[in-house]
């Protein structure tokens, strides 16, 4: 099994990055095969449909990728009520072949108590990119939010229950997936 995560905030210690960490770290301890695709450190050029982006090493890195994962998380800061701009350039690059019939975990940072309308826009993107929407979703803000800046201080990261019952129910999807897609194709 391969999981993609793309961290989608051009700030450099972005909560929602912070998270996307976390994840990371856990299904690591979980023996799961993941990539972070950090769009802070790997910045995309933008999107335009009068250009051709296949030449440029980041696009290129990110396409495929998505092309061998059976899963992907998406992480955002919610700025005025949707994802980041880098986010949403990102998928721009992107097409259905990168998406269809894989599951999505939505994730998102706030700053106000949830972030629902950013993970409202991302399943809403996913569905148009024929992804599957995982049927949970990650939100942390207010008190949230400082709990996870303070343990990436600390370097001690831990998810919360609800987050890591989210991923289970993400993981659990992808696998049902994958395996139905293994039995198909044998």
């Amino acid at each position: 099994m391969k999981i993609v995560i793309i961290a989608g905030s051009n700030r450099k210690e972005a909560t929602s990055t912070v998270l996307a960490k976390a994840l990371e770290a856990q299904m690591n301890r979980l023996f799961v095969e993941v990539k972070l695709f950090n769009l802070y450190e790997t910045p995309l050029p933008f999107y335009s449909p009068d250009e051709i982006f296949n030449r440029h090493d980041g696009v290129r890195e990110l396409q495929r990728l998505l092309m061998e994962a059976d899963g992907i998380i998406l992480t955002t800061p919610e700025y005025h009520g949707g994802m980041s701009g880098v986010l949403k350039n990102a998928l721009d690059h992107l097409g259905q072949m990168h998406f269809s019939g894989k599951p999505v975990l939505s994730v998102s940072s706030a700053g106000g108590a949830v972030g629902v309308s950013s993970l409202q826009q991302m399943q809403a993107t996913i569905r148009n990119l024929h992804g599957i929407n995982s049927p949970e979703w990650i939100s942390i803000g207010g008190s949230q939010r400082a709990i996870y800046e303070s343990e990436a201080a600390e370097g001690t990261i831990v998810l919360d229950y609800r987050a890591k019952e989210a991923l289970s129910i993400f993981m659990e999807l992808v696998k049902k997936i994958s395996s139905k897609e293994e039995v198909e194709t044998s």
